[in-house]
């Protein structure tokens, strides 16, 4: 992905998303464009105007610590696009490649024995997956819970991007709130190539969704980003009905670049209830067709250090 075009694209989407009085500014006659002008900026960042007009178009390489953290004050950013911001400018000058592990491209991915027990112990949903949302390895109720994407599949590696925007039946039926998933994921996907703009994958999936879909182009370009730390979600399972999740994701420092999604219902909540039956219903599975065993001898496309 071309850094000082995303950079462009960025700064400029974001000075759209702030109007004169949030910035505590006049907001003094017609505009032509909304938002924010440049100069407006610049003031508020405490730089001159040509300082910023060339930070807007892309030269970001170089910019100290002090400025970019006027930016993302003048700009009113959020935790996660103030981080977006700082991967963007590490990307232009360099920095993020030496901060990257390095790969070994022919490779394939396996979690460990020791990752999957700790997978298998919990009794709720768990899942690991990747910056590019590959779902890459799962618990029993994990799998089962997503047995949908798996479906979408043959490969036995989905992809939930993939999911959410070329199987749009299957992934309205598991998404309840299909917007809001498919807004978080491309933030998911802005934010991860922010952070890994050298990430050939990365490139071919945005570049087949740009193709494939309108609703994944128009959020591509909208230049969203998000931490996806912890939260609620609802799915719908084609087996025992609707499901409120809370969740809580967390990076796995034993593998670069991977987290690790927990999934947990309300105690005595018709979830709960719902996680139950569907716990009851893929050890059934396990015991007449060994179903747990694709779920420890799958790989993915997952290269790693």
């Amino acid at each position: 992905m071309d850094n000082r075009a995303e950079v462009r694209d960025f700064l400029v989407s974001r000075r759209a998303n702030i109007a004169p009085q949030q910035a505590g500014l006049p907001d003094a006659g017609n505009r032509r464009v909304p938002g924010l002008r440049r100069g407006e900026v610049a003031t508020l960042a405490g730089v001159s105007i040509e300082y910023y007009a060339k930070l807007e178009r892309g030269a970001i390489a170089g910019v100290s610590a002090s400025v970019l953290d006027a930016l993302a004050r003048a700009l009113q950013l959020d935790d996660a696009e103030r981080a977006h911001l700082f991967h963007l400018a590490h990307a232009a000058d360099g920095t993020s490649a030496g901060m990257r592990p390095r790969r070994r491209p022919a490779k394939r991915w396996t979690p460990r024995p020791s990752l999957q027990w700790v997978l298998d112990r919990f009794t709720a949903p768990a899942i690991v997956r990747n910056g590019r949302m590959d779902l890459l390895a799962a618990n029993h109720l994990g799998r089962a819970m997503h047995a949908t994407l798996y479906d979408t599949a043959p490969d036995g590696c989905p992809n939930f991007a993939r999911f959410t925007f070329l199987h749009l039946d299957a992934a309205h039926a598991f998404y309840p709130d299909w917007d809001t998933a498919a807004d978080t994921c491309v933030a998911i996907l802005h934010t991860e190539a922010g952070r890994d703009p050298h990430d050939k994958d990365l490139h071919d999936l945005v570049g087949e969704l740009s193709t494939r879909s309108d609703a994944f182009r128009r959020r591509w370009s909208a230049h969203n980003v998000r931490a996806h730390g912890a939260g609620t979600k609802r799915f719908h399972h084609h087996n025992v009905g609707d499901l409120e999740l809370a969740y809580e994701s967390v990076d796995l420092v034993s593998e670069p670049g991977l987290s690790l999604t927990l999934y947990a219902a309300e105690p005595a909540s018709p979830t709960a209830h719902a996680l139950d039956l569907l716990a009851s219903w893929t050890a059934t599975q396990a015991d007449t067709d060994q179903f747990g065993a694709a779920t420890n001898a799958a790989t993915c496309g997952e290269d790693r250090p």
